[in-house]
């Protein structure tokens, strides 16, 4: 694997992706810390509406990124690497597992602090700001599942052909 750029893969299909966890990442960063600012103990009913409110609109803009990701992995990448290693087990199961958790927080979040979060206790903010909190856990540690273990796995078994034909497919913009 080459380090070169600060990127771990060589193949130019798996360093697309790992460019874009690196910037999905930094994204998450951004907006992780108004998640973490809830956590605070005595914060004001009146502030934490706003930054909440700052949240949801940080979420809607990464979800759109983060989505564009998403479709090139489920579109070009896993049907071509379940060619090789399968899909109804493994990795690859795990993996879209994930993708469906993380939708499935980021969608409650965005659900429930719609126009009613107006109306929302102190500790009805800290509670619907959780599913912020858990999408994050849960895309750090499936950008490192992907990392250590599927995008080795694609640059171990992908043919170069189908190296070649995948790196086509994924080199587009998420932004």
């Amino acid at each position: 694997m080459s380090e070169i750029a600060g990127l771990q893969f060589s193949t130019p299909a798996m360093r697309i992706l790992e460019n874009e966890h690196r910037y999905l990442s930094y994204l998450m960063g951004e907006w992780h810390a108004a998640v973490l600012w809830f956590e605070q103990d005595n914060i004001s009913l009146d502030e934490g509406r706003v930054r909440l409110q700052e949240l949801r609109v940080a979420i809607m803009d990464f979800v759109i990124t983060l989505k564009k990701h998403t479709e090139k992995e489920e579109e070009h990448f896993f049907p071509l690497l379940g060619q090789y290693i399968g899909f109804d087990q493994g990795p690859l199961a795990g993996i879209q597992e994930e993708h469906r958790e993380i939708d499935g927080y980021i969608g409650h979040f965005l659900h429930h602090t719609g126009k009613e979060a107006q109306l929302f206790s102190v500790e009805d903010l800290r509670a619907a700001v959780r599913d912020a909190g858990e999408a994050f856990e849960v895309l750090t540690v499936h950008f490192v599942k992907e990392e250590t273990v599927v995008f080795p796995m694609a640059e171990t078994l992908l043919s170069p052909r189908d190296r070649e034909r995948l790196s086509s497919k994924l080199n587009t913009l998420i932004t």
